[in-house]
């Protein structure tokens, strides 16, 4: 991770070379003394700490009724050096046996802070980013954990903190917008009884992903949660128009019996008013925003950047592709909406000009 040029200050959370005294205790040595682990634990935390940890002695005014503890502790003036531990007496009024007769002592460097989740002990390696935004420096420290191989036996590696959370967020807009797009179309499908016209109309998500990238990436952005959620709000106002275009053109196609070029122009030209307008409104509303002034305007930028792109670039390819597209898929198609019902009106002129033609 050191490696990587915009991740600093990469190092291990937990200190875990700490000066510490390492205390090996013989304990046959101790038991030709008399002596048991517990009693040199509780003469070694005595003179570390004090009776607190291994027999706590609470006293109670009789007057007041406050609670007070009460406890020992050797003066840490008098711990000084390794000899003055050597020397502690192990046995209460007895200067024979001391610590130094039953167990050798030496300075090592441990771990001052072991973590714990559950059963198992981790430890945290924790960086900050430079000059660059969290995606990037997610995607890049995944690909050097994955490109350091398989870890040791029973060594987990799992990342957490802000990748995490970026990941699950990222992650639960991507699978949103997905569904979103599929009910879209299924329901468009239903309504207009056609796969052709309701992937017609979807083409301009496409365009509002393009336009607001590219948008972004003329600003300075990223693509992040702000952003996510602009191009979320930009594909409901395109599919808005696109449905607005599409929708008069059918109802010009089978209820006027125009041919589908001469349909969709006739579309287009009463529809680009309320396109535009609906357009522009979305623009204007979102043009401070996207400024990013004021306090904190910077990190919800993105979002009217990303509108705004998705928005110009989509308009454009409904009131531009669209037309054409529909004149191509619509060309050959009926003029009449399909209907099993034989008392509809419309089967039934279909059904006159069938036999007329014949």
């Amino acid at each position: 991770m050191k490696k990587i040029p915009f991740l600093r200050d990469v190092r291990i959370a937990e200190p875990v070379s700490y000066p510490s005294v390492q205390i090996n205790v013989n304990r046959e040595l101790a038991a030709q003394f008399g002596l048991t682990m517990e009693d040199v634990t509780r003469a070694l935390t005595i003179a570390t700490s004090s009776t607190r940890f291994t027999n706590k002695n609470l006293w109670v005014d009789p007057k007041s009724g406050l609670v007070f503890q009460v406890q020992l502790q050797i003066p840490e003036a008098d711990m000084k050096s390794l000899d003055n531990l050597r020397s502690l007496p192990l046995k209460s009024g007895q200067p024979r046996p001391v610590l130094e007769d039953v167990a050798t002592l030496q300075m090592t460097k441990l771990p001052a802070q072991v973590n714990r989740q559950g059963p198992n002990r981790y430890v945290t390696i924790i960086a900050n980013t430079f000059h660059s935004d969290l995606g990037a420096a997610s995607k890049a420290v995944n690909k050097v954990l994955k490109n350091a191989g398989k870890p040791p036996r029973g060594v987990i590696i799992t990342t957490s903190g802000l990748m995490k959370l970026l990941d699950d967020t990222m992650s639960g807009l991507q699978t949103g917008l997905a569904v979103a797009i599929v009910v879209i179309f299924l329901l468009l499908a239903a309504y207009y009884q056609s796969f052709a016209v309701s992937g017609l109309i979807l083409l301009v998500v496409p365009a509002v992903a393009g336009g607001s990238l590219l948008m972004l990436i003329l600003c300075g952005s990223t693509l992040n949660l702000q952003s996510y959620m602009g191009i979320i709000m930009s594909v409901g106002v395109s599919v808005s128009n696109a449905v607005l275009l599409i929708n008069q053109a059918e109802i010009n196609r089978l209820q006027k019996g125009l041919e589908a070029r001469t349909a969709v122009l006739l579309s287009v030209s009463s529809r680009l008013r309320p396109i535009i307008m609906t357009t522009l409104a979305m623009i204007a509303g979102m043009t401070p925003m996207a400024s990013g002034m004021g306090e904190g305007g910077e990190q919800v930028a993105p979002l009217g950047q990303a509108v705004i792109g998705g928005l110009i670039l989509s308009t454009l390819t409904a009131l531009l592709v669209l037309p054409n597209l529909f004149t191509v898929i619509r060309g050959k198609a009926t003029r009449f909406s399909p209907t099993l019902d034989p008392d509809d009106p419309e089967n039934r002129h279909a059904e006159s000009l069938q036999t007329a033609t014949h």
